[in-house]
Parts: C-alpha cells; structure tokens; sequence
C-alpha cells in the first residue's frame, strides 16, 4: 500500500527530515508497507534534519548507510551522537571530521558511496537515528550534556541502489560535551530510507501519478482574444 507524502518521518521524541541543499527543498516522505521513503537525486547534497519534540534534552546517534555520523565507525546505537536542546533542532550537514569540519553528504551510486569506499556496503541507502533520554539526578545540580558527544544547539540491482558520498569539507561548528544515558537501550530509534526516485518507482514505493489522456473533442470553439 502506498500512501501520500509528507514531510518528515514522524517520531515520538524527535522528529527526521532530508533537506536537499542543491534544489533548496525539503523531500517529501513515502509511506510504504510502515518503512519511509525519499527520493534522492545522484550529485545532489543533502542535510539530514532533527526536530526534538522533548521538554528535555536529547542524545541522538545518527547513522547513514549503517555509519555513524560522527565517529566514522559501523554504526552501534552506544555510540556517540549529537545533543538536542528542549523542543531544538539540528541540522547535520555531512560526516564529521573535526569539531569545526564536516564532508557534504551528498546522494551518489552505490560503489561511490562512503561506506561502499570503506568496505561496508551492505547498509547502504538508510538513515537511522537512536535516541536517548538524560539521567535525572536525584539532587538539583548543574546538568552536564552528552557523553563523548559533539553538540549542536540550536527491486533494482545492487549497485544501482543509491548511498550517501564523502564530499567537500566545510566549516560546520560543535563542542565536545558530557551526557549520561538514562538507559542502555535506546528510548527510541527512526528509521528513514532512501534511493533514486527511478528505484522507488521500480519498486512500487513511489507511484505515477494519474495522468489524463487528451481528449479529440474537448468541447465548443471559443472567441479568440480580442
């Protein structure tokens, strides 16, 4: 079953969005069979986008293609992650390589791909973030944030399949802060997927839309202008 799309991938504490920085919009999301949709466009740089619905702050580890964001490493939700201010969002804007530098996601063909080039091309094509809640102190004391964490305030053929390149460095400040987890296991994790849009349609996720054959006799003969 298909759906309509929307924005974001909805979720209960933070929501997830794809921003296309190339055409300068927002990709709408596509419901299918409970897992959400995007469709890339090869060459263009994207943003992933978080949206915390939280009174309180929030640790988020992002992954891409089974990555994390940050690190570098295969993805693991104990990993770390970004900091979400109360009701704040983040945008990320590619893989991180210093606390002031990050290389441009950008959509690209599979062996392109970052964790294609690294030897870890099975994950490719998804977005997931793990999302943690802070430990509440029994005493009322100054908070620290994040744990090892930067933070931010604020059926085709395999290789046809769409990943997340390691593009152009750019200045994209964060801080190193402190943050302890009130669990072990992630409060809650969204997913997003994504490939070309001719994949998606290939696979059904995406749908032609209705078009209207031209009629031979579409009715009377107006008056010309003037």
């Amino acid at each position: 079953m298909v759906t309509s799309a929307c924005a974001h991938a909805h979720g209960g504490m933070v929501d997830l969005s794809v921003y296309d920085r190339t055409e300068g919009r927002r990709l709408p999301v596509y419901w299918h069979e409970g897992r959400a949709y995007v469709a890339g466009k090869p060459g263009n740089e994207y943003q992933v986008t978080l949206r915390s619905r939280q009174s309180q702050d929030v640790l988020a580890v992002v992954s891409v293609d089974g990555v994390n964001v940050i690190t570098g490493q295969t993805a693991e939700p104990s990993q770390s992650g970004y900091v979400l201010s109360p009701r704040g969002g983040l945008d990320i804007l590619g893989w991180r390589k210093s606390l002031s530098q990050t290389a441009a996601f950008y959509f690209t063909a599979l062996p392109d791909s970052y964790a294609a080039r690294t030897g870890r091309p099975d994950d490719v094509g998804v977005i997931g973030i793990a999302l943690f809640r802070r430990k509440v102190e029994p005493v009322p004391q100054p908070q620290p944030y994040g744990q090892g964490a930067p933070a931010a305030r604020a059926e085709s053929r395999a290789d046809d399949r769409l990943g997340t390149g390691h593009g152009r460095q750019e200045y994209s400040p964060a801080t190193r802060v402190t943050f302890e987890r009130a669990t072990s296991a992630p409060a809650e994790v969204v997913t997003l997927y994504y490939d070309s849009h001719a994949n998606l349609l290939a696979r059904g996720i995406i749908r032609d839309p209705v078009r209207v054959a031209p009629r031979p006799f579409p009715g009377f003969v107006p008056d010309p202008a003037g």
